[in-house]
Parts: structure tokens; C-alpha cells; sequence
């Protein structure tokens, strides 16, 4: 039996995003995303119960602004007091894994999906999901954007509206479009 696209999916091989199973789980993630985005602060506190379960794991002490959108959530695992400003974006078709106390500014983009290259292909909806690892004590400027298949390692810092397309080594700082070590 063919494994499903959620598995391919997971398992970090190409898949075909235009599956009932995957709409069924971002549909299920729009919901939840809603909720944190529309709840008064008061009611959604650090974040709104509903996007706290969807994620694959959360610290209790995590805090994220809205809005937030995430594609499916259940990839994300958030470690201790990581704070996410208002505006985030995170396609998580691959497994996303940020350390404790990492912060991001606001309208920082993480991009999990590569789409295929060969148009025909992409017109179908294949893609691959590439993970996305970011360690602990990490800060991530505004509007930067992280592509799938990347480390940054701990202690990091991003510059604001930096576009990360290469590893990031632990304790280097890194600005630029493509970013760059200064």
C-alpha cells in the first residue's frame, strides 16, 4: 500500500500538498490560529488554548502576539519562554523545533515547503517539506524570512529583514539578503 502524503510528508520525501487529509489538518489549523488571533488578550493570555494544543509540543511559558498563522501547527515545538511578536508566520509541512528563550520580531517568516522545480510538477502540487531547527537564546529580527532545511544554531541573532539561506553557525550574527555572516 502507498504511503499517504502525510507520511511523505513527514518523512521529508515529495508529496502532493493538494490532499484532502493535509486540507482537512490545515483547515483544522486555520481554527485554532482564529481563535489566538481573535480572542481578547485578556481571554487568550500567552496563547490561545485552542493553537496550544495543535502544536506538536509548547512550553507553558511561551508567548505569542497576534496575529500568528501557522499551516498545520502540529510540526511546531516550542521550548522554554520563546516570545514570537505580533505578525509571525510559520509553514510548518516540516518539523520545526525552536530552543528555550528564543525570540522573534515581528513579521518573521519560517518556510518549510520547497515547491517542485519542474513547473509541471509544481502545478500539481508537489513539494518537499524541509525541517527547521532554530537553538536556544536565538534572537530573529523583524521581517526576516528562514528557509526549510536550515539550522541556527544557539545564541544566534538574525538581522532584522535578513533572508536566512544557509545554516547559521551558534553565536554568529547574520544580516543581509542572502544573510551573511558580519
Amino acid at each position: 500500500m502507498p504511503a499517504s502524503e502525510r507520511v511523505k510528508m513527514a518523512a521529508g520525501e515529495w508529496y502532493c500538498c493538494l490532499d484532502d487529509e493535509l486540507d482537512l489538518l490545515r483547515q483544522q489549523a486555520r481554527v485554532a490560529v482564529h481563535a489566538h488571533n481573535t480572542l481578547p488578550p485578556d481571554e487568550r493570555g500567552a496563547m490561545a488554548p485552542a493553537l496550544k494544543a495543535l502544536f506538536a509540543q509548547a512550553a507553558p511559558n511561551v508567548f505569542i502576539e497576534a496575529p500568528f498563522h501557522c499551516s498545520y501547527g502540529i510540526n511546531i515545538t516550542l521550548g522554554e519562554r520563546v516570545y514570537f511578536n505580533a505578525g509571525c508566520t510559520i509553514l510548518d509541512s516540516g518539523r520545526v523545533m525552536i530552543g528555550d528563550r528564543s525570540m522573534f520580531g515581528p513579521g518573521v517568516q519560517i518556510y518549510c515547503a520547497e515547491h517542485h522545480k519542474e513547473p509541471v510538477l509544481r502545478s500539481t502540487g508537489i513539494e518537499i517539506a524541509r525541517p527547521v531547527t532554530i537553538g536556544s537564546d536565538v534572537w530573529i529580527g523583524g521581517s526576516a524570512i528562514i528557509l526549510g532545511g536550515l539550522t541556527i544554531g544557539d545564541g544566534a541573532i538574525v538581522g532584522a529583514g535578513a533572508v536566512v539561506t544557509r545554516d547559521v553557525p551558534a553565536g554568529a550574527t547574520v544580516v543581509g539578503n542572502p544573510a551573511r555572516i558580519r
